[in-house]
């Protein structure tokens, strides 16, 4: 053995749907306010340095590039009004119904709130710049994705899987001003073959879950794969994740953090899961304990692993930036104490491409798989979401058969296309049929398939039936560096 025991490579997977201008609160883009308030902006004051990787998702991005525009005034609004209200009110609430404590937990947590106001202040509302000065220090990396997160293998076409990849990174291109060095695949969604695909647009690398088939707590799972056509498939560690993600025993369900399921009239969370009022000290501690239990643990995990094979592992931890601070509100402070407890044990830190540089990936077969529960398609693609899914896929297909027809036709064709092509893009969403199957969101996924859908065909009317004016091509922010090319292709 050479003494080196590999990296712990922590994978943020950042992505929001396109709610921006899509309905309001709690489904519409005031959800996106949310996560910007309480898990992007806390996380940009943590990363710096951290040496982690930062998948940033094309759709998210489209949304937090307006942020510099119009959309920007109204999350200020949102900060500065609805969620000060709400707090304000709350915690009147409690004082008459003689809860001073949670009104005082109440009024400290409504602080988060002028907090964000003050830091996106400060950004000049430019997170994507925030986030293109992580990557500047060279300890942490920025990966891209498919447009707007599809699962790559249920899209109906290869024509319409290339055009999701080729705008997600042409997108990334522009924003970050380089190649990404790897690709999040939605939902880790994987089957045999999708490399090659992955290999046509430059990725290098790529997470996939491989627990049902290497099994959980496997030696194998910290071993990077080489496919054959050239990009690193990375095994991501769910036995270490789950130290996080369970949601039976992750560090999140721990009696002094705060409880996300009990909430008052206005949708705010004063207690603790003890059933306590909040203590945002105790909760602080106690973040600080599950960070240095996390950085012991992933340790064993790869020196146990030198110690058999003996040779470095790498330790793959992917987990959503979203859990951190908007599902997990003490996340961000969690992540904070994971970064110095590592340095303080000796545990390095270090993004995905850093991390490939040092562990010689090996030669192995990979199953098709995805990190849902089960780790297969079922969340996506079952009885309970199929007319969605089957939806998209004819609305696929009838897209390529008109772009076909219109090949080479004037500059307001194209622009019709394009626009079919964004809402189709929007409709392909793996959010709504996850939405669905959990039905955590009403009927807010089936409005908005029936809405993408209804615009699609009503901008294809137009030119196969010559119904109406030409629509923009625009839509709002969604996939604006789009290349039809993909469609066009024999």
């Amino acid at each position: 053995m050479s003494g080196d025991r590999g990296p712990l490579c922590l994978v943020l997977h950042s992505h929001m749907p396109y709610v921006e201008g899509h309905g309001t609160w709690p489904f519409g883009e005031e959800w996106l306010w949310e996560a910007v308030a309480t898990a992007y902006l806390p996380l940009l004051k943590v990363l710096p340095g951290a040496g982690v990787t930062v998948g940033l998702t094309p759709v998210l991005c489209d949304q937090l590039e307006l942020l510099t525009g119009d959309a920007g005034g109204r999350f200020t609004a949102f900060m500065d009004g609805v969620r000060v209200q709400v707090h304000e009110e709350d915690a009147a609430g409690a004082e008459a119904g003689g809860h001073p404590d949670l009104a005082a937990e109440i009024r400290r947590a409504g602080g988060d709130y002028v907090r964000a106001h003050e830091d996106f202040a400060g950004l000049g509302g430019d997170l994507l710049g925030a986030f293109r000065a992580l990557a500047s220090d060279g300890a942490s990396e920025l990966w891209a994705g498919p447009a707007t997160h599809p699962v790559l293998p249920l899209l109906a076409t290869t024509a319409g899987l290339h055009l999701q990849l080729a705008a997600g990174i042409a997108s990334h291109e522009r924003r970050f001003g380089g190649h990404p060095a790897g690709l999040w695949l939605p939902e880790c969604a994987y089957e045999p073959g999708l490399e090659r695909d992955l290999a046509e647009h430059g990725v290098g690398a790529f997470c996939v879950d491989q627990t049902d088939t290497l099994g959980l707590g496997s030696p194998d799972q910290l071993e990077p794969i080489r496919t054959d056509a050239g990009p690193i498939a990375v095994p991501i560690d769910w036995q270490t994740v789950s130290l996080v993600w369970d949601e039976d025993t992750g560090y999140p369900t721990g009696s002094r953090y705060r409880d996300t399921h009990r909430r008052t009239n206005f949708d705010l969370m004063p207690w603790a899961n003890d059933g306590g009022c909040y203590d945002a000290v105790a909760a602080r501690l106690q973040a600080e304990e599950d960070a240095r239990a996390f950085v012991s643990r992933a340790i064993e995990r790869l020196d146990s692993y030198a110690a058999e094979r003996g040779r470095p592992g790498l330790l793959c931890c992917a987990i959503d930036s979203e859990l951190l601070g908007h599902w997990w509100y003490e996340g961000p402070v969690w992540l904070e104490a994971v970064v110095a407890e590592a340095a303080g044990q000796g545990l390095d830190l270090a993004s995905l491409p850093a991390g490939l540089e040092r562990v010689e990936p090996v030669e192995r077969p990979l199953a098709a798989s995805t990190w849902g529960q089960p780790k297969d398609l079922t969340t996506w693609d079952s009885p309970a979401v199929a007319p969605a899914v089957f939806t998209a896929r004819e609305a696929e297909l009838r897209l390529i058969r008109a772009a076909h027809r219109l090949a080479g036709s004037d500059g307001a064709a194209r622009g019709t296309i394009e626009r079919a092509a964004r809402e189709l893009m929007a409709l392909q969403a793996s959010d709504w049929s996850f939405l669905i199957t959990k039905g955590t969101a009403a009927d807010y996924p089936q409005q908005r398939t029936a809405g993408h859908l209804a615009a699609m065909d009503a901008a294809l009317a137009t030119l196969e039936k010559s119904l109406g004016q030409a629509p923009d091509p625009t839509l709002g922010g969604l996939a604006p560096d789009l290349d039809l090319s993909p469609l066009l292709v024999p």
